[in-house]
């Protein structure tokens, strides 16, 4: 299967800006690629970003970030210092066991699932062979 096409970036509506940055740079450690108005760029590959757009959220929102083992080891314990509930699987966040292991889009992972500070439900994941 060879296509060109990816995923460029993704518009994520958020309740507040600078817990938000502070989230995705501090927790899961991704890069704050600085304003572009009315936007805060969170780089997550050199190839996508998401925009965090100041326009308020009910949450609902599913994002799931695969990353090498050593990235989730790192962010699992950023997670736990931080005191954020977290559970190993999308219906059962908060029962603080994990990870998990669920398929992705290349297979089997382990996973932990937690929400944002806009209750947009995160995922980290990795792969058994990363």
């Amino acid at each position: 299967f060879a296509m060109a096409m990816q995923l460029d970036h993704l518009i994520l509506n958020v309740n507040d800006r600078q817990k938000s940055i502070e989230f995705y740079t501090r927790i899961l450690g991704l890069k704050h690629d600085g304003e572009r108005e009315p936007f805060s760029m969170i780089r997550v590959t050199p190839d996508f970003v998401i925009q965090l757009a100041p326009w308020g959220s009910k949450g609902d929102e599913h994002l799931a970030f695969a990353m090498s083992k050593a990235e989730f080891d790192a962010a699992f314990q950023r997670i736990i210092e931080a005191g954020i509930a977290y559970g190993d699987s999308f219906h059962s966040v908060g029962n603080m066991r994990g990870p998990g292991n669920e398929p992705g889009s290349r297979g089997p992972g382990q996973t932990l699932y937690f929400f944002d500070p806009n209750h947009h439900l995160i995922e980290i994941r990795h792969y058994e062979a990363a």
